[in-house]
């Protein structure tokens, strides 16, 4: 079959299945072009939560399903690709969490979105690239343990002089390998561009940007701007997106290596699969944990609203 043949199979199925698809951002186009919502792993989520479908399919990577189902226990939700895990997440489970937080009495533990089920339910509030200044700034504790991404936990300690902070050495493995250099490279090479960049990204890199923020924050700034041409500074797939979106605009790559391989594990004929019940994999979770781990989420859409 073509794309466009796989596409309109999956559109028809869906219906009559009564599924709603979530792609995050960083899939491939022709996924994003059949899914009901395209977004950040937290967005989706709430999304998925005030949809009146039963089945829910994650293209996306397995922490984000379980954010779907620690939102909507009652629903059926679906990873599309089984194997399709985060690095960050994987750098930290509930056992060491539980070892940080003793070796750091009197610390509020603060994890970024990007964690386990298991890692949620040991800690105080959970933060999106975001949120995470506007929460922390919101805590009444002084004392913040900060977990995983010690690149997202610098650029919101900056923001946040009067807060103590204690950093994890963890975090996405493709946006802190770019380099300095690569950034200036490219700032060299493009001087009418404006660089975006992702805040899991070093601070030496988000530093020479004239943006920092969420992928959706990228998006949404390089859509407005009035500016033509712009350094992407996270996930190659948005700049594919936005050449789509903003076809009289220009878009280049901050560094090649930015290819995130456990999104690419989902494919149109995979979730093809997953529509029709021969693929994917069904997300479960632990009721105790799930109930600790949505307290943390809650807490943070509490600091959210102050």
């Amino acid at each position: 079959m073509t794309v466009s043949e796989l596409q309109k199979k999956i559109m028809e199925i869906k219906k009559e299945r009564d599924i709603c698809i979530l792609a995050h951002s960083y899939q491939s186009h022709d996924i994003v072009e059949v899914a009901d919502f395209v977004g950040d792993s937290y967005g989706l989520s709430v999304k998925a939560a005030s949809v009146a479908q039963k089945t829910v399919i994650m293209c996306g990577v397995r922490f984000m399903a379980e954010t779907v189902k620690i939102l909507s226990p009652e629903k059926t939700v679906i990873l599309s690709a089984p194997e399709a895990g985060c690095p960050m997440a994987d750098q930290i489970d509930a056992e060491k969490m539980r070892d940080l937080k003793a070796k750091n009495p009197g610390y509020a533990a603060v994890c970024y979105v990007n964690t386990t089920a298991e890692l949620k339910a040991e800690c105080d509030v959970c933060v999106t690239s975001s949120s995470a200044v506007k929460i922390i700034k919101n805590m009444p504790e002084k004392k913040i343990l900060f977990v995983p991404d010690i690149n997202l936990g610098s650029f919101v300690k900056k923001q946040c002089p009067d807060k103590d902070f204690k950093l994890m050495q963890g975090g996405c493995p493709r946006h802190a390998a770019v380099t300095k250099e690569e950034a200036v490279s490219q700032k060299k090479a493009h001087p009418n561009a404006l660089l975006l960049v992702h805040p899991e990204c070093k601070g030496e890199v988000a530093d020479l940007a004239d943006y920092v923020g969420s992928t959706t924050g990228i998006i949404d700034f390089a859509k407005k701007s009035d500016a033509k041409e712009f350094i992407i500074g996270t996930e190659n797939s948005i700049l594919q997106h936005l050449e789509y979106d903003c076809p009289d605009k220009t878009f280049y790559v901050l560094s090649k290596a930015l290819i995130c391989p456990n999104m690419k594990l989902t494919t149109l004929p995979g979730l093809y699969k997953c529509c029709t019940g021969e693929g994917g994999e069904e997300i479960t979770l632990d009721e105790d944990i799930r109930l600790a781990a949505k307290g943390c989420i809650d807490r943070m859409i509490e600091l959210e609203g102050k």
